[in-house]
């Protein structure tokens, strides 16, 4: 798989703003995919997701998704409500033509989060296999350390449960770290870990979000341009291509479209 550029939600461009319109904006942009933003709630009905389907297959625009933000799958309380919530994300964006769908797996709110996660995950997994939904399952890279969500969890994650893969979210790998995985070593250190233990396969089925970020030592405070931040995009693009990855890049800056491009320009 090549390495396709889009934007976090429906270009900014988009007029009237819906998800099909979004689709197609983004092709005539010259972008290549869309992530569907269900952060808040599912806002597309499975009556209209064929609709979706349709216009993502006419242009040629690879389909991700975002999970709500109201999950955590490491609590007694809310784990069965957050894993809920993944699956009904899954099923849509299955039916929309959907590809991967990433989400905050949870916090460090009890004793024994990986385990708790882990058995969620492959419970997800095992419930979309079985009724036919091969959509990737992505745990995202938290940018707060408070957060569940390390590099090294993501990977482990996707090393211990069938279906499910990494969603290296760069610029919260950066703010998790206050201010680390900013260099072209770091980077190169953050795939070689993805090829280590997931191997080359992964790398070629990647599913990135970048921005610029502000940050701090609690980590993450919000998403800025890539130029107005000190994220070093320029050599994380390098690394990408010394790495030959292909998959997904999401934009989630403030100005979506044109970071997404910019980002596009430099890979090529």
């Amino acid at each position: 798989m090549t390495l396709l550029f889009g934007t976090a939600g429906i270009p900014i461009a988009t007029q009237p703003r819906n998800t099909a319109n979004g689709i197609e904006t983004v092709r005539n942009l010259g972008l290549d995919a869309m992530e569907m933003e269900f952060v808040h709630s599912v806002n597309i009905s499975a009556a209209n997701a064929p609709l979706v389907r349709a216009a993502a297959e006419k242009n040629n625009v690879k389909l991700t998704c975002h999970g709500q933000y109201y999950i955590n799958l490491n609590s007694a309380e809310k784990g069965k409500d957050s894993a809920n919530r993944i699956l009904n994300a899954a099923r849509i964006s299955w039916l929309c033509g959907g590809w991967s769908v990433c989400f905050h797996a949870g916090y460090y709110t009890q004793e024994n989060a990986y385990d708790n996660v882990r058995k969620h995950l492959a419970e997800i997994t095992k419930t979309l296999r079985n009724e036919g939904n091969g959509i990737w399952i992505r745990p995202e890279v938290s940018g707060k350390p408070t957060q569940f969500g390390s590099l090294e969890e993501t990977v482990m994650l996707s090393r211990d449960v069938e279906g499910v893969m990494p969603c290296i979210d760069f610029s919260h790998l950066h703010a998790r770290t206050n201010g680390m995985y900013n260099t072209y070593d770091e980077f190169r250190q953050a795939l070689a870990l993805v090829e280590k233990h997931l191997g080359r396969f992964a790398l070629q089925n990647m599913h990135i979000h970048l921005s610029g970020i502000a940050y701090g030592p609690k980590g993450e405070k919000n998403h800025l341009t890539l130029e107005e931040s000190d994220m070093n995009y320029k050599e994380l693009v390098s690394a990408w291509k010394e790495f030959k990855i292909g998959g997904v890049v999401i934009c989630e800056s403030p100005n979506i479209e044109g970071d997404a491009l910019l980002l596009k320009r430099l890979f090529q």
